[in-house]
């Protein structure tokens, strides 16, 4: 019985949380001992067609975030995705129903960046993602690589974005969880709407949800 009422009240404290606005998410630390091994992981690695509406707990969300590109070594600032000359090129914008927050790794927090739904502009024209109560953006801002060769620069933000997506998809894959790689989006909608620089490239999204209930 006390087992049920501390589900019931975490399962609460998300929904609140989610339910809210708020100018800050403070994470939980990851866990590191959670889901499969990595080989298990890469057999099971696979892009999603559909995803469920379920909003994703407080701890999955953190644990996410973390594997995508959070600080895995504080002594020294440096992070679970590896970036050209360690430039950490690649932030991650979290689009939620209730807003879209950017991740900060140091603080392993969310800062609000603008209120509202608006998970229609990354799904564009395929609808069926706006499903996905998490999408996960991956902006590169070029201005870190202290660098001349523009054609070279692009080509290393490109790399850095497909590592920080490989992450977030294996992630999902060992806990469960549904994602797909997209390039496809409302670039400049996100442009506008995020007021990016023009260093700020828009390079991959990934919508990330519980995997698909059957008769759902």
């Amino acid at each position: 019985m006390k087992k049920f009422f501390v589900f019931i009240s975490l399962s609460m404290m998300v929904n609140f949380l989610f339910a809210q606005t708020a100018e800050t998410i403070v994470l939980n630390p990851p866990v590191m001992d959670r889901g499969t091994s990595v080989m298990k992981a890469l057999s099971l690695r696979a892009s999603a067609v559909e995803f469920d509406t379920a909003e994703i707990g407080i701890q999955d969300l953190s644990d996410l975030l973390w594997a995508a590109n959070g600080i895995n070594r504080p002594e020294e600032g440096k992070r679970t995705a590896p970036s050209a000359i360690n430039a950490q090129d690649v932030d991650i914008y979290v689009f939620i129903k209730t807003g879209v927050y950017i991740y900060n790794a140091k603080k392993h927090s969310l800062g609000l960046i603008i209120s509202n739904d608006h998970r229609n502009l990354i799904a564009d024209r395929q609808a069926f993602v706006t499903k996905a109560p998490v999408i996960l953006l991956l902006v590169s801002d070029i201005s870190r690589f202290k660098f001349d060769n523009d054609s070279l620069i692009m080509i290393w933000a490109a790399e850095d974005a497909g590592i920080v997506s490989q992450n977030i998809s294996i992630f999902c894959a060992s806990a469960g969880l549904a994602t797909r790689p997209r390039y496809f989006m409302n670039r400049q909608g996100l442009r506008e709407l995020l007021k990016l620089k023009d260093s700020q490239h828009l390079m991959l999204n990934n919508p990330v949800s519980y995997k698909k209930r059957q008769g759902t």
